[in-house]
């Protein structure tokens, strides 16, 4: 028997996990060259997790379909937004999985997840714009909604679309300054509510990202930047660990799986430039593998037993 509302209060929180989920997947696909893990590992793991994303789009849709205003309620809020723009992330990262399998599916799939993204982009500009000056305030989760379209890249670079990936890392990478600094500047003024600071660590999600696609335009100089930027960041996360977790666990911790499988992604495409790089590689995706499926598991649970949509305030029909 169903839960109620299980259905019809269908959450967007449960796509940041399948985001991070999916990132595991491809850290552990790319660990094959470095460490010579089986090959199968992250072919499994990409499966499993493009069938529970599959699952997770149904359940969604099922509720647009019946209410189609619940799509804009879930974007006027922070959850809403952020668990929607992780959806259109994963479904670029889906097109990654696809790649060793069928190029003309993951373009198919990367074109779809782009046009995706640009819409749940333009819907959350003009809600921004129509809602009042508190909730206009830069927060991280404005790098998942205007700086997501870099996770393309993942997918364009080895599909051959070389160019775009370079057009999209020159346009989004001005952006995720602005936010950081934005938000430096807001939260040093207002200060950031315990159950808001795990979306702290979205912030490492770009300098990773922008490594990633560098180095996979063989740009290792640049890449290799961007990692050290990243280790600097995440060393004072980990610094400042307990203040990140003073509220416990809540649907936010979906905030930690994807930048923690970002940095795994990077760590590993780092591994030919030095040893430092290949040692973190490894002990990041063993840090990967132990607290993301964790975190999604608890994630999902919570929406099995039908609270994690009341918990998020996602719409309902």
């Amino acid at each position: 028997m169903q839960k109620p509302g299980f259905w019809r209060q269908t959450p967007p929180a449960i796509f940041s996990s399948i985001l991070g989920l999916f990132g595991l997947g491809l850290a552990w696909r790319r660990a094959v060259d470095v460490f010579q893990v089986p090959a199968f590992a992250g072919e499994i793991i990409l499966g499993a997790v493009s069938l529970l994303f599959v699952f997770a789009v149904v359940a969604y849709l099922g509720k647009v379909l019946r209410g189609p205003d619940a799509f804009v309620k879930d974007l006027r809020i922070m959850p809403g937004r952020a668990g929607l723009s992780a959806g259109t992330a994963a479904w670029m990262l889906l097109a990654a999985a696809l790649v060793p399998y069928s190029t003309g599916w993951a373009s198919a799939t990367l074109v779809l997840a782009v046009a995706l993204h640009a819409l749940v982009a333009f819907v959350v500009i003009v809600v921004l714009w129509r809602a009042p000056l508190e909730q206009r305030r830069m927060t991280p989760v404005w790098h998942l909604t205007f700086v997501g379209f870099i996770v393309a890249g993942v997918a364009a670079v080895p599909l051959g679309a070389a160019g775009m990936s370079e057009l999209i890392l020159i346009v989004t990478l001005p952006l995720a300054i602005t936010i950081w600094i934005g938000n430096a500047l807001v939260t040093r003024g207002k200060g950031v509510p315990p159950p808001l600071r795990p979306l702290l660590a979205i912030h490492i999600a770009p300098l990773c990202l922008f490594g990633i696609i560098a180095g996979q335009l063989g740009l290792l100089g640049i890449s290799a930047m961007f990692g050290w930027l990243a280790i600097a960041v995440l060393g004072l996360f980990l610094i400042r660990i307990r203040y990140l977790l003073q509220a416990g666990f809540t649907p936010m911790w979906g905030a930690f799986t994807f930048p923690i499988a970002a940095f795994a992604n990077l760590m590993l495409i780092l591994a030919i430039v030095g040893e430092p790089f290949r040692l973190l590689g490894g002990l990041s995706l063993v840090a990967a593998t132990l607290s993301i499926p964790y975190i999604a598991y608890r994630i999902f649970k919570l929406w099995a037993e039908g609270k994690l949509g009341p918990m998020t305030n996602a719409s309902r029909i």
